[in-house]
C-alpha cells in the first residue's frame, strides 16, 4: 500500500511549485544537532537499519517504553537488531497521528525508497530491503549527510572535548562542514551530583588547578579560545528556566566553595549560581563574536532510575512551566544596556512560550545585523504539523518570517536529518494555503525567494558559515 508521496503535506499545485522549485534544491545547515562526530569522521557504515535508527534515538525508546516495550529492546544488548526492530515497528501503528509516525515513514521513503507502512506485518520485509542497501556501505554516515544535502551540520561538544573528530575531518577537505558547539552545561549544574568530578576533569584538560569559581572560569575561558581555534562559533546552553537572583561575587565564590565541598546548596543559592555562570559565559560569547543559542522549558532526566542507570538524555524529559519572561527580559536588558549582548536564539519546548519569545526577540534588535535575536523554532513537543504552523504564526505576528534561520533537528539520528524536509514542505504548504486564500501573492519568484532564506540563506549569513 502506497503512503508516502511526492507530495504529501503539500495541498495545493502552488505549494509543489514552491517546494520543487525552491525548498527543495538549496542545502541544510543543521545549527544544532546531537549527531556523533566519531560517526561522520570515520565516515561509518551500517550493518542493519536497526543501528543507523534506534541505537541513539531517545525518540523511539521513549515511544517504546510507552507501548509496553521491556527495556532491553530500547537500550539493552542483551537482543539482536532484528529483535529490536520488530519491537518497534510493532509500536508504530499506536504512533499514528504523532510526529514521529510521519517522520519516520519520510525517513523510509527518502533515504531507502520504501513507501509502505512499517508495521508487524511489513517489518521483516522492510528490514532486509533496508539491510540490502545497507550493504557495501553505499549509506555511510557522510553519504547520508549528503543525501539530505546538509552543507553544515554544529555538532554539540562538552568544554572538555578534544575536538580530534572535527579536526580530522576538515583535514581530510571533505565537502560537508563539521563544526562544534560550545556547550558548557555540566559546568552550570552545580546541584548536580556529578558537578565535583566534572570540575576535576575540566581543570586537568585546561591545565589549571580549579580551587574558586574564578579558577573555574578561567579554565572554562581557556577551553573556550580552544574552541574557538577549531572553528566553534556557538554555544548552546540548555536550561530549565531563565534565572533573576541578585548575587554577589563573593556569594558565588562562597556557593562554589560549599558545592565543592560535597555541601547541600538552598535553591536560591543554585539558582544565583546559574544567573552568574549564565551571564558570564553569555560575555565570553560576545566578546568572540560567537552566537549563543538557549534552550529552555524542559524538565530534564524525570525517571531516577533510567537516570541512575542510562544517563542524561535518554528519552525521559517532560515540558517544564517556568515563569521566566521577566528574568529572561532582564538578563537580555542587562547585556544589552552593556554591550555584551552577540547573535542569540532562544528556543522554548513549552508551546505556550511562543508567543512571548517571539515578542522578546523583537526587543533587542540592533541596526546591521538582521534578526540578531532569533525565534528557536523547536521540536519534540512541537513538532505536529500545526504545532510547526503556529510557530510560523507567531513569528510572523510578533517578528519577520523573512529573517528566521529556520530549524535545526536537535537530532542523534542521522535518519531524523528528514525534519527539514517535514518542515520545509509545512512551511510550502502553510505559504501555499495562504495564496489559495488570497492572504498573499501568487508570485512563485518573492515567495521562492523567501523559502530559500528561510532555508538556508538566512542562516548561512547568521552564522557566517
Amino acid at each position: 500500500m502506497l503512503y508516502i508521496d511526492e507530495n504529501i503535506l503539500l495541498e495545493t499545485d502552488f505549494a509543489q511549485e514552491l517546494y520543487r522549485k525552491h525548498a527543495q534544491r538549496v542545502a541544510v545547515i543543521d545549527y544544532h544537532s546531537h549527531i556523533s562526530p566519531h560517526d561522520v569522521a570515520v565516515n561509518r557504515t551500517f550493518d542493519t537499519i536497526t543501528s543507523i535508527w534506534m541505537e541513539n534515538n531517545p525518540y523511539v525508546w521513549r515511544a517504546m517504553r510507552a507501548n509496553g516495550v521491556e527495556e532491553k529492546y530500547c537500550t539493552g544488548t542483551e537482543v539482536d537488531d532484528w529483535q529490536r526492530f520488530e519491537k518497534w515497528a510493532q509500536t508504530m501503528p499506536y504512533l499514528m497521528r504523532s510526529p514521529l509516525y510521519l517522520w519516520s515513514h519520510l525517513a523510509l521513503k527518502s533515504v531507502f525508497g520504501i513507501d509502505e507502512p512499517l508495521n508487524a506485518q511489513s517489518a521483516r520485509r522492510i528490514f532486509d530491503a533496508c539491510n540490502e542497501q545497507l550493504q557495501g556501505g553505499g549509506l555511510s554516515a557522510r553519504s547520508l549527510l549528503r543525501r539530505f544535502r546538509i552543507a553544515c551540520v554544529c555538532t554539540i561538544d562538552d568544554p572538555i572535548d578534544t575536538l580530534d573528530h572535527h579536526r580530522k575531518l576538515k583535514s581530510e577537505g571533505c565537502d560537508i562542514q563539521m563544526l562544534p558547539t560550545w556547550r558548557p552545561d555540566k559546568a552550570m549544574n552545580i546541584e548536580k551530583k556529578e558537578f565535583r568530578g566534572y570540575v576535576k576533569q575540566l581543570g586537568e584538560v585546561a591545565n589549571i588547578d580549579i580551587s574558586t569559581f574564578e579558577s573555574m572560569m578561567d579554565a572554562l575561558q581557556r577551553r573556550h579560545d580552544f574552541f574557538a581555534q577549531n572553528g566553534c562559533c556557538m554555544a548552546d546552553h540548555q536550561l530549565e528556566e531563565f534565572y533573576d537572583e541578585e548575587y554577589t561575587d563573593s556569594q558565588i565564590e562562597i556557593i562554589f566553595e560549599k558545592a565543592m565541598r560535597g555541601q547541600d546548596l538552598s535553591r536560591g543559592e543554585v539558582r544565583q549560581y546559574k544567573h552568574c555562570f549564565l551571564k558570564r559565559t553569555a560575555e565570553m560569547n560576545q566578546e568572540s563574536n560567537w552566537t549563543q543559542q538557549y534552550h529552555y522549558g524542559i524538565l530534564l532526566d524525570n525517571n531516577s532510575l533510567l537516570y541512575d542507570t542510562l544517563g542524561q538524555g535518554v528519552g525521559a524529559d517532560s515540558i517544564g512551566e517556568p515563569y521566566t519572561a521577566h528574568a529572561m527580559s532582564h538578563f537580555l536588558d542587562d547585556l544589552h544596556t552593556r554591550g555584551k549582548l552577540t547573535r542569540t536564539i532562544l528556543t522554548c519546548m513549552n508551546p505556550a512560550d511562543n508567543d512571548m519569545l517571539c515578542s522578546m526577540t523583537g526587543n533587542f534588535q540592533e541596526a546591521g545585523i538582521p534578526g540578531k535575536l532569533q525565534f528557536g523554532m523547536g521540536w519534540w513537543s512541537n513538532a505536529q504539523p500545526g504545532d510547526i504552523n503556529e510557530q510560523i504564526n507567531a513569528l510572523s505576528r510578533f517578528g519577520l518570517l523573512g529573517r528566521s534561520i529556520g530549524v535545526s533537528t536537535g537530532s542523534r539520528s542521522l535518519l531524523s536529518l528528514v525534519r527539514h524536509e517535514y518542515f520545509r514542505r509545512l512551511l510550502c504548504n502553510l505559504l501555499g494555503n495562504d495564496v489559495a486564500k488570497g492572504l498573499l501573492p501568487a508570485d512563485i519568484d518573492s515567495l521562492g525567494i523567501l523559502v530559500e532564506d528561510v532555508c538556508y540563506n538566512n542562516a548561512h549569513r547568521f552564522f557566517g558559515f
